[in-house]
C-alpha cells in the first residue's frame, strides 16, 4: 500500500472533545516551514472527479502555419466564423511545455477532426466554414486544416506520456450541411425535413436539428450503399479497396445490418482501435434513437480492449471506455432521466458513464456548501455508480456563467471543487473575453486562445496561478470530485472530501472565505493531532493540535493534504 495512504489509516486522536474558546485563544502558533514536495506516489485515475480540458481545435493553438488554408476555403465570413489555424500539433505542443500538466488536467477534449465540408454556408450571421468540426463530410479522414492522423497519433501518445487521457468528439446524428461544394447525401442515409420542435420525443429525434443539417436516418435498420460521392473520393486518394475490406470484416464480425449508423459507428470506434482513443464525448445525444448509443458504446469498447491487448506496455491503467454524453439542458437535478414531455429515457442505461451538466451555472452564485451539499448528495444516492461533468462557459451556451469574466476566482473554486468531473473551457483559466465586438451567436464564445494575456497582464496572470492550483490539488486528489462531501465548520468555512476505493483511501480539508494571516481550521474527527498537513496553497507545512490547524498565509483558501 502506498505510503501515503498508510498515514490515513494510522491517524488517531488524542483528543475526544472539542476545545472551548479561551483554550483556542491561546492554542500555541505552529511554525510554518515553506518546502515542494511533489506527489511521487502514483494517484489512481477516477474519470468520475476528472479534470477535463475543452478546447477548439482551430482556436487553442497554430502548431503548423502551413495547414492554415485547404479546400480553397477563403471567402469572407462572419466575425470568428472562418478558420484560424489551430490544429493538433499545437495542441502536442501545449502538452509537451507542460501547460495542462500546470494547471492539473487529467483529460482533453476538442472539437472534432474529421474532414469538414468543403464550402461556407450563407447564414443570417454571415458566412461560416465547419472551422468547429460539427459538418462532417467524411468520417474516415481528418481535416487537413486540422491535422494528419500522424499528427492525431502523436497527440495520443505524448498525452499519455503525461498522465493525460483524450477524448475525441463525435458526431453520429448529421452530416455538414448542403454547400455548392458540398452536396446532400443519398435520401436512405439522411433526412432534410422536418425541423425538430422539440416537444415530444419523435419531433426531438426524427428530425433535422436546424434548416440545411441533414438528419441521419439512425433509427432505421435498412441496409444502404455507399454514396457515390465517397466511393469516388475514396478511389481518388487511393484507399477505396482498404475501407471496402474493412467495412465487410466489420459487419461479418458484428452482424449489424448495413444501416446507416453502422456505417459510422464502424469509422468513429476505428479511432479507438487504432489510436487508443480513451473516451467519447458524444454530441447532440437526445437527437439520436437510445438505442444506437448502446451500440456505439459495445462497439468502442470492443475497440479500446483490442488496442489495450495489442499495446499491453502502452495501456494506463484497467479503466473501461469512457463515455460522456451532450444531452442540451440535462441538469443534475433530473437524476438519470431526461424528460422530452411524452417519454423518459436513461441515458446512463444506454452507454453513458456521466452527462454534461448544464445546472451548475445556475447554482454557481448560491453559498458554497448549498452547492457542494446538493451535488455530494445527489452523485451518491439518485446517480450512484454513474457522474456528471460540471461546466460554467462552453462553446455553444449563449449564456454562460460570467459572461464579462467579473468573477475568474469565484468561477475556479466554484467548477474546481463541486463534486462531479469537471470541465475547463478553454481561457476559462486566463478570463478569455466572451464578448467579442461584431461576434454574432455562439461566435463571440470562441475566440483564438488569449496566450498574450497569460505573458503580459499580470491580473492574468494571478487569475492562472489560482486556476493552476487548484487544478492540481483536484488531479492529486479524486477525493475532491469523486469523494463524499461534509461541512466541518460554517465560520470559517471549512469542508473534507473523503473518497475510498478498495485500499485505495484519499482525505483532504478545503477552507475557503479565509481570514488573510492566521488561520485556524477545526480539523477534529478528519485528522488526528499530530497529523502532518500540507497547505497546497499556500505550501506551508504545520501540525495538528487539539483538533486545530493553524497556520498562517495571505491567501483566504486553504488545500489541506497529508504531508509526506
Amino acid at each position: 500500500m502506498h505510503r501515503l495512504f498508510v498515514l490515513f489509516l494510522v491517524l488517531a486522536f488524542a483528543n475526544s472533545c472539542k476545545p472551548d474558546k479561551k483554550e483556542a485563544t491561546i492554542q500555541p502558533e505552529v511554525t510554518a516551514i515553506q518546502s515542494q514536495p511533489e506527489i511521487k506516489e502514483s494517484v489512481p485515475f477516477v474519470w468520475e472527479g476528472a479534470n477535463i480540458y475543452f478546447l477548439l481545435t482551430d482556436r487553442f493553438n497554430n502548431g503548423n502555419p502551413e495547414n492554415d488554408i485547404n479546400f480553397e476555403r477563403t471567402n469572407e465570413t462572419g466575425v470568428l466564423r472562418g478558420f484560424m489555424g489551430g490544429d493538433l500539433e499545437g495542441i502536442t505542443q501545449k502538452i509537451e511545455a507542460g501547460y495542462f500538466s500546470d494547471l492539473g488536467i487529467n483529460a482533453i477534449w476538442f472539437t472534432p477532426v474529421v474532414e469538414q465540408i468543403h464550402g461556407d454556408t450563407d447564414e443570417s450571421t454571415g458566412n461560416t466554414y465547419g472551422y468547429h468540426g460539427y459538418w462532417t463530410k467524411d468520417w474516415t479522414a481528418l481535416d487537413p486544416n486540422f491535422g494528419t492522423r500522424k499528427a492525431l497519433e502523436k497527440l495520443v501518445k505524448t498525452a499519455h506520456k503525461n498522465g493525460i487521457r483524450i477524448l475525441m468528439d463525435v458526431v453520429l446524428n448529421h452530416t455538414g450541411p448542403v454547400t455548392a461544394e458540398d452536396h446532400v447525401w443519398p435520401e436512405e442515409w439522411v433526412r432534410t425535413e422536418p425541423t425538430c420542435e422539440f416537444t415530444t420525443y419523435t419531433n426531438t429525434t426524427t428530425c433535422t436539428l436546424v434548416d440545411n443539417l441533414p438528419d441521419i436516418r439512425t433509427e432505421s435498420n435498412e441496409a444502404v450503399e455507399l454514396p457515390d460521392s465517397l466511393l469516388a473520393k475514396w478511389k481518388a486518394e487511393g484507399r477505396i479497396s482498404t475501407e471496402l475490406d474493412e467495412l465487410n470484416l466489420f459487419f461479418e464480425r458484428t452482424g449489424y445490418p448495413r444501416a446507416p449508423r453502422f456505417y459510422i459507428i464502424k469509422w468513429l470506434t476505428d479511432y479507438v482501435n487504432d489510436l487508443g482513443i480513451d473516451g467519447f464525448r458524444v454530441d447532440t445525444v437526445k437527437h439520436v434513437n437510445e438505442n444506437a448509443w448502446s451500440e456505439l458504446y459495445k462497439e468502442a469498447s470492443a475497440a479500446f480492449e483490442s488496442w489495450k491487448k495489442k499495446h499491453p506496455d502502452l495501456v494506463l491503467d484497467d479503466n473501461p471506455f469512457y463515455m460522456v454524453g451532450e444531452v442540451y439542458n440535462y441538469n443534475i437535478s433530473h437524476g438519470r432521466t431526461f424528460d422530452f414531455g411524452d417519454k423518459k429515457v436513461d441515458y446512463y442505461a444506454n452507454g453513458f458513464k456521466s452527462l454534461i451538466n448544464f445546472e451548475l451555472k445556475q447554482d454557481a452564485d448560491m453559498d458554497y456548501e448549498s452547492i457542494f451539499k446538493k451535488y455530494s448528495t445527489i452523485l451518491n444516492t439518485k446517480l450512484k455508480g454513474q457522474s456528471v461533468l460540471n461546466y460554467l462557459t462552453s462553446h455553444d451556451d449563449g449564456s454562460p456563467y460570467d459572461k464579462e469574466r467579473k468573477k475568474p476566482i469565484r468561477s475556479a473554486n466554484v467548477l474546481l471543487l463541486t463534486p462531479g468531473a469537471s470541465q475547463v473551457y478553454y481561457g476559462d483559466e486566463s478570463a478569455r473575453d466572451l464578448t467579442i465586438e461584431d461576434a454574432v451567436g455562439d461566435a463571440t464564445l470562441r475566440s483564438f486562445m488569449n496566450w498574450e494575456d497569460q505573458d503580459s497582464l499580470p491580473g492574468t496572470k494571478s487569475i492562472l496561478s489560482h486556476w493552476q492550483k487548484l487544478g492540481k490539488f483536484r488531479k492529486n486528489h479524486p477525493a475532491i470530485g469523486a469523494g463524499k462531501h461534509k461541512r466541518l465548520t460554517k465560520k470559517p468555512y471549512v469542508f473534507s472530501r473523503t473518497y475510498i476505493d478498495d485500499d485505495f483511501k484519499d482525505k483532504v480539508v478545503v477552507g475557503l472565505d479565509l481570514p488573510i494571516g492566521k488561520k485556524s481550521l477545526w480539523v477534529k474527527g478528519f485528522f488526528g493531532d499530530g497529523t502532518k498537513l500540507h497547505d497546497a496553497y499556500s505550501d506551508t507545512i504545520g501540525e495538528v493540535k487539539n483538533g486545530k490547524f493553524i497556520f498562517e498565509s495571505e491567501y483566504d483558501i486553504a488545500l489541506l493534504e497529508v504531508a509526506q
